[in-house]
Parts: C-alpha cells; sequence; structure tokens
C-alpha cells in the first residue's frame, strides 16, 4: 500500500435506459488491478439516496434517452521506479464485482462468519428501518452535526482528568450519530436490536422500559429488562459502576436501591442517554457467539438524533467498551468495512481470524497515555500523485484520530489549504460552483458527460499510505459536487479522519499490538 500514490479518476454518467419503478440499471465496474481499489474501478450510480447518506453518486441531469455512456477511470500511480502513468480500466458490472469482493470475505448471508455482523446504513435499502420513520439530513445539516462531535471529543480530550465535572452549553444543538448500524440479540429470550456502532463511544446502550423522562421513537420495541431471565441491575459497589468516570466522562449516580447509574452526554449538548447501568447476555450471530455478562446501559431517558436505532455499540479503548468486554473471545481485535453506498452491505467482524494479514498494511496507534481515541500520525498528503508542500509540524502539532461516526474527514487549516489548492489545480477545466456550507471547493457536472478528479492519498506512521475511494473524494448535492474535506477552525484542533474517507476499505484494529491496518476490496 505505501507505494501507491492515488492519481485521478475519469467519470461518465452511469447509464440510464431502463428505469423501472425508480431503480436504475448499474453501468459496469472496472476489474481489479493488484492493490486497486473497488471504489476507484467505477462509480455506479444506482438508486438515489438521502444526502445523509454522504456517499458521492455523481448523478447527472440528462433527458432519458435510449443513450448509453461508457464509464471510465483514470488513475495515475506514482511509484519510486516508474515516476507517474496513466492507467485506463474498463468496466465489468457492479453486481459481479460486490458478490466477488462479499465471498471472498466471506459475508454472503449463507455463510456468515461467527463474530461478523453485517453493516449497513440506516437510509439504505438492507436496513430494516422503515422509511417513514428516518428523516433524511443535507450535507449541510450532516457539517454542522460533524462539528458539533467533534467539539465532543475536544470537550473530553479537555476534561480528561476532572471526569466529575464537565460544564455544557445551555441551548442545545442539532445533532446526529452515525450512520452505520448493526443488528445484535440482547437478554434471554434474545430481542434483536439495531444500534449505531461507533468507534468513539466506550459503553454500550439501549433504550429500556419503562421511559421515565424523554425517549424517541425506534424501529424495534423498547428493551424490557424484566422481560430477561439473564438480566440484573449493576451494584454502586462494582467496579465496573466506577469504570463509568472513565468511560463517559461524567460521575456515575446510584438510586435509592443502590444501582448504579450512568450519565451518557454526546457532542457537548442534550444529545444524550440516562439511566440503569446493567449486564445480560449478548448474542452477536448464533447462540454460540454470546457474550455473558455483558455490561450496558439500560436506557430511560434518551434523547438526540439516533435515527430509529435501538441504541450505540460501544467500540472505544475504554474497558467498558465491546472490544474490552469481549476481549478473552476475540482478543480485542476487529475489522469493519464501510460500504460505499446505502444500497451495499458492510461488515463488523471481531477477532483475528476475520483479518487476512497479506494485503493489510499497518500504521501504529499514536495514543497518548489515558487517551480515550484511536490516534494516528498523519505525516503527508498526496493529490495526483504529488506530494504537497506541508511542514510535518502542522500534522504533529495537532494529532488525528480514526473514527467511524465522523463523516467528513477534518484536516489543520494549513494542511487543508494546500489540498484545496492543489485540488482546484487539477480541476481548471471545469468551473467553480457556489460553496455549501463549510465545503468550500464545489463543481457543477450537470451539463457534463465526463470529468476527471484527482486522487487523493494519506500518509500515515509507518511509511503506510491510504488511498482514498473515489466515492471518498467528492459529495454531491443535487447540481454541487464538492471536495469532501473540512478545515479545522484552528492550528491546534484535533483532525479526524472520517468514514467518508474509509468507504469501501477494510481497516483492521490490533489493540494489543497497537495498530491499526487497511486493506483494499474490503467491500463494495
Amino acid at each position: 500500500m505505501s507505494s501507491d500514490v492515488a492519481g485521478g479518476s475519469s467519470r461518465r454518467s452511469p447509464e440510464r435506459e431502463a428505469e423501472v419503478a425508480g431503480r436504475r440499471t448499474s453501468p459496469e465496474v472496472a476489474a481489479a488491478g493488484r492493490r486497486t481499489l473497488p471504489e476507484r474501478e467505477a462509480e455506479v450510480v444506482g438508486r438515489r439516496t438521502s444526502p445523509e447518506v454522504a456517499v458521492a453518486e455523481w448523478k447527472h441531469k440528462e433527458k432519458r434517452t435510449s443513450l448509453r455512456r461508457e464509464v471510465d477511470v483514470a488513475m495515475t500511480s506514482d511509484t519510486k521506479d516508474e515516476g507517474s502513468r496513466s492507467k485506463k480500466m474498463r468496466a465489468t458490472g457492479e453486481g459481479a464485482v460486490a458478490t466477488a469482493i462479499r465471498k471472498e470475505n466471506g459475508l454472503m448471508r449463507s455463510d456468515k462468519k461467527k463474530g461478523t455482523l453485517e453493516v449497513v446504513h440506516k437510509h439504505g435499502p438492507c436496513s430494516t428501518f422503515s422509511k417513514d420513520k428516518v428523516k433524511s439530513l443535507s450535507v449541510e445539516e450532516i457539517l454542522t452535526l460533524d462539528q458539533n462531535k467533534v467539539k465532543s471529543i475536544r470537550s473530553r480530550l479537555t476534561i480528561n482528568t476532572q471526569a466529575s465535572k464537565a460544564t455544557f452549553p445551555a441551548k442545545p444543538e442539532r445533532t446526529g450519530l452515525g450512520n452505520y448500524v448493526v443488528r445484535v440479540g440482547l437478554g434471554t429470550p434474545k430481542k434483536d436490536l439495531s444500534l449505531l456502532f461507533d468507534t468513539g463511544s466506550h459503553i454500550t446502550w439501549t433504550q429500556c422500559q419503562p421511559c421515565l423522562y424523554l425517549c424517541y421513537s425506534q424501529q424495534e420495541p423498547f428493551f424490557q429488562p424484566s422481560s430477561s431471565t439473564t438480566y440484573s441491575n449493576v451494584s454502586c459497589t462494582a467496579p465496573e459502576c466506577s469504570a463509568l468516570n472513565n468511560a463517559t466522562q461524567l460521575r456515575h449516580g446510584c438510586d435509592s436501591s443502590s444501582t448504579c447509574k450512568y450519565n451518557m452526554i454526546y457532542f457537548a449538548d442534550v444529545t444524550a442517554s440516562f439511566g440503569l447501568f446493567g449486564k445480560d447476555k449478548l448474542t452477536l450471530t448464533s447462540k454460540d457467539d454470546v457474550i455473558n455478562d455483558f455490561y450496558f446501559g439500560c436506557g430511560h431517558s434518551n434523547q438526540g438524533q439516533f435515527g430509529v436505532a435501538a441504541g450505540v455499540l460501544g467500540l472505544g479503548p475504554d474497558k467498558l467498551s465491546f472490544v474490552s468486554q469481549s476481549a478473552n473471545k476475540y482478543g480485542k481485535v476487529f475489522s469493519y468495512c464501510l460500504p460505499s453506498r446505502a444500497s451495499n452491505t458492510g461488515y463488523l467482524t471481531f477477532g483475528k481470524d476475520g483479518v487476512a494479514s497479506d494485503n493489510v498494511a499497518y500504521t501504529p496507534f499514536s495514543n497518548s497515555k489515558g487517551s480515550t481515541l484511536y490516534e494516528l500520525k498523519l505525516e503527508a498528503i498526496f493529490v495526483g500523485g504529488k506530494k504537497l508542500a506541508i511542514s510535518p509540524t502542522v500534522f504533529s502539532s495537532a494529532g488525528m484520530a480514526i473514527a467511524s461516526r465522523i463523516v467528513f474527514t477534518k484536516l489543520p487549516p494549513t494542511a487543508y489549504a494546500a489540498l484545496r489548492q492543489a485540488f482546484r489545480a487539477e480541476m481548471t477545466n471545469y468551473t467553480l460552483a457556489k460553496p455549501l456550507d463549510k465545503l468550500d471547493t464545489c463543481y457543477d457536472f450537470s451539463n457534463t458527460t465526463t470529468f476527471t478528479v484527482p486522487g487523493i492519498s494519506m500518509l500515515f506512521g509507518g511509511n503506510t499510505k491510504v488511498d482514498i475511494s473515489s466515492h471518498g473524494i467528492l459529495v454531491e448535492k443535487k447540481k454541487q459536487s464538492c471536495l469532501a474535506f473540512v478545515a479545522n477552525e484552528k492550528k491546534s484542533d484535533f483532525g479526524i479522519f472520517g468514514s467518508f474517507q474509509q468507504k469501501t476499505l477494510k481497516v483492521v484494529y490490533d489493540i494489543p499490538a497497537g495498530k491499526v491496518g487497511f486493506a483494499y476490496r474490503g467491500c463494495a
């Protein structure tokens, strides 16, 4: 991975003939070469998804005729011996490629691996959520939510040594959590719940009966602890109760019967979950794939934009997260792949058995002592195969973390300015459109049949270079296609490697080895 540099991708609008009941036929997808991203093989625009999906589907509004257009991808690779070169790859068909990738990773529905959960987007056709319950968000709203999430991370970094005290604004802000959900079973008998998985959350929680104050509407019935024969409350004297102080950055409470109470506030506002801390049996894929006495929050007062998911599956590094609680079974190793589009599926796999080591390139975590994040060391950015002239101190003074719940990658102002300048220099054949909120590099391709986008790569510690998927470069809203990176407000603000740029990559977290890895062709 470290020797490959992303170049550019040339796209033409997809085949639009034969629309049946609002679904378009998919164009062909390029055959993959060695270490080639399936995301770069071709952009396939199928069923139109909501802006909240934050997927760069380049949809060209033209008359519906029998016109058939080819889909090409032009990639420029820059290697040590060969210099820059361009490659043209011909489309072959997304369905076949997606199926092949799923078979390669053992993810066909009839052959699901133990410890593997299917990841779907909450707005996608594979989601079990009722479409009339899920509110679509605009790109502008997603940017606002992202900003609030980042503020929450910064506030946690600030108050890390003062877990008993935290100050939050009185005025609530509109916020939301991630977009990707998995289904797990809780209790005995097992009740299936759809949870948003989050590498930045350290506890798992779900809405429970009875609702005591505020609760939001969810797809499945609320979990009823009294109906589970394996549920029990956690005592205030239990060490797991005291551990909540670090996991939530807030002091735990106790009720009149000395039952432990948890308080979880997200994004520095009133998006929150409060309730009793309990334990029960958690089931992943089968009756043998279970975690007994799993500690989680039974939320009796919950509010915020969690969609219609039942709660959150916490995958952070804290000892109360699912990753730590299942350490004896899965060894604190997990991997996921976020699908390129809402109509596709990804996966979340626990354990080393789900990690193919031959094609995974690792970068070490750069976590400081007591860190509550999965921190990385970003060293350089490439655009069109050319390394940008950015001082290493620009990255080191700010720091960066990888996150599954924050959509767009956030960079130090100086780094973003260099990225924007280089990207625009490669796009001089196209006219800039008006900005879309914080996304200030936008183009209108509605009257363009073919356009070329320069590839973007990020170099992390350990000389690990990650080519960003073509799905992760531009985000589209109506006639605007915008560079999907955002500048931080201050040079010292923590950077984020967001989920939009992670799409179709296999991302491997090996906690004992202190590293995170990336591989291509994780999912379609």
